[in-house]
């Protein structure tokens, strides 16, 4: 019987026997594991994957049928050093039977596994969000809603991973007993106008029939264009739904304003570290839904990996546990590969099924931690309100003469992937703009600047883009110019001095004609009458001044 197991684990007939031989005969694991850690053994790959397919298929009851020889003296296992992954390790070795042939008590029940961490860690009820407590306190708007079922169409607005599509889920699930909310979502990125039509028909339908309402999420609302969102509008008067949008771009930008009249916008904020840290305590000590049904095992991490990913996600949670997720299955990859040593120190792998019962806890590393988020998570959209927060950011920091805030913007809108010369250009506006005459130079500054990162393209030329902002902050600055031309076109939009016709003294006579009709007639050469008193303005302008500068450049006609 013993060798009959052997052989199908894919040991050859010699190996087997002398296994069995040298064990007793009568125990299947120790031989097995003799063959594991013994020197004879010259070539685990050859058997190795029959071995995997052996302990993937091996029944439970077969576990039962040895109980005595799941355990092995201390004594008799390879020293390992004592670092700690490697202590981990040896107390794996110390139990490696047991893993082969116990399951994981919830493995067979757990319908979820391939769910992602974040989903199955979705909060059902208010109570349990993490965050925006501003939104979510017993007196706010939500919870006096449910409280007295009058909830309202809302809008929810907010970086991703905030908590719009849980806090639209968890409203249904924390309505009182009195009110049943029924909930349907839909995403504008798969939907149209059709699913809606359909959606609302059925709300209606049930309304007639069972007087329940009809809570109707729209995923990335701002997808839909004004047509679509214009479908919304007679629903939402006439009580057919209850109107719950979620988005990640500004409503005023990408939302009709009947829409926006009709719903109370409520906005997110990007989640602080301390929430962030919670949730990835509670991914880790939740038997159910947590990280143990992601990786089969038991998972531990420091205070260091918590704070590692909660300072490095932008306050985006679905990152956080995505990030801790990878990390965690890094660990636990980790730990099924165990190396054994003889006395000779040779190393033999074993691979373990992540499904088995494990004793010890697989270890979360700092390097784990980086290795699964691999850099620092940027909230940035080159397309939407980020992008002009940033850049508006930039040009405030220069216009107060920071240096330092500016070139932290700079490397904000860099590392988040703007282009180049998009920065390059509002440098050159913003050296007319906002420093204009005080330094003359400066626009030359930023046109070589804008033609530099032509040359070079990235990631070269962050550093010129960083010289000219540096340049522009500690410039001294004038708005002279910007607010001359500003009053000068507005002189001419309101038809200050009705926009007459240029005086003729002031007009070009390049024929006979023109001269004698009075072009050109009365115009004194500046060079030869340096004091002259001319005037340049139409009539009703005399005296107007459009621009304040104390040192005006004389005019050289």
């Amino acid at each position: 019987m013993e060798m009959q197991q052997l052989l199908s684990m894919g040991f050859p007939d010699e190996l087997a026997a002398q296994a069995l031989a040298a064990t007793g005969g009568k125990s299947t694991v120790k031989a097995t594991e003799w063959i594991l850690t013994h020197k004879s053994n010259t070539n685990t790959n050859s058997f190795q994957p029959k071995l995997d397919r052996f302990f993937h298929s091996h029944s439970h009851s077969q576990s039962q049928s040895q109980p005595q020889e799941e355990e092995e003296e201390p004594s008799k296992r390879p020293k390992l050093s004592q670092s700690p992954q490697q202590q981990h390790q040896q107390q794996l070795q110390q139990h490696w039977p047991s893993i082969f042939f116990k399951k994981h008590p919830n493995s067979n029940n757990n319908t979820h596994i391939h769910e992602p961490l974040y989903e199955r860690l979705r909060p059902r009820t208010l109570d349990d969000v993490v965050g925006q407590d501003h939104l979510l306190s017993p007196k706010s708007l939500l919870h006096s809603a449910i409280q007295r079922s009058r909830l309202p169409s809302i809008l929810l607005w907010g970086p991703p991973g905030t908590g719009k599509t849980t806090i639209a889920k968890a409203i249904v699930n924390s309505a009182t007993s009195s009110t049943c909310y029924r909930f349907v979502s839909l995403s504008a990125v798969t939907s149209g106008v059709k699913d809606v039509r359909d959606a609302v028909n059925e709300a209606r339908k049930l309304r007639l029939k069972t007087n329940q309402t009809t809570v109707l999420f729209v995923d990335e609302v701002h997808r839909f264009n004004k047509s679509q969102q214009d479908s919304f509008l007679p629903v939402i008067e006439d009580g057919s739904i209850v109107f719950v949008g979620a988005t990640t771009e500004n409503p005023s930008f990408h939302l009709i304003t009947p829409l926006l009249s009709r719903c109370r916008v409520l906005t997110l904020n990007p989640l602080q570290p301390h929430h962030l840290a919670l949730l990835l305590n509670r991914a880790v000590n939740d038997p159910d839904k947590g990280l143990m049904q992601s990786v089969g095992f038991q998972v531990d991490l420091t205070e260091d990996v918590v704070d590692f990913i909660s300072n490095n996600c932008d306050g985006d949670a679905r990152v956080a546990l995505n990030a801790l997720e990878i990390a965690a299955v890094t660990a636990a990859a980790r730990l099924q590969r165990v190396n054994l040593r003889n006395s000779k120190q040779k190393e033999e792998e074993v691979d373990l099924h992540p499904n088995e019962e494990c004793k010890v806890a697989a270890l979360v590393t700092l390097d784990d931690a980086k290795e699964a988020l691999q850099c620092k998570h940027l909230a940035y959209d080159k397309a939407g309100e980020e992008h002009y927060n940033l850049i508006s950011a930039l040009h405030k920091s220069m216009r107060g003469s920071d240096a330092d805030a500016a070139i932290y913007w700079l490397a904000r809108m860099i590392e988040g992937g703007e282009e180049p010369l998009y920065i390059a250009r509002r440098l050159i506006r913003f050296a007319s703009e906002d420093v204009g005459l005080a330094d003359p130079t400066a626009l030359a500054q930023a046109v070589s600047c804008y033609q530099a990162c032509h040359f070079l393209g990235m990631p070269e030329c962050n550093v010129i883009l960083a010289q000219c902002v540096a340049y522009l902050a500690l410039a001294p600055k004038s708005v002279a110019v910007y607010r001359a031309i500003e009053a000068a076109q507005k002189a001419v939009k309101e038809s200050v001095g009705q926009n007459e016709g240029v005086p003729l003294h002031l007009r070009n006579a390049p024929t006979k004609l023109m001269k004698d009709i009075g072009y050109g007639k009365g115009y004194i050469y500046p060079p030869d009458n340096p004091s002259s008193t001319q005037t340049y303005l139409p009539p009703s302008l005399q005296g107007y001044k459009f621009l304040d500068w104390p040192d005006r450049i004389p005019s050289d006609g």
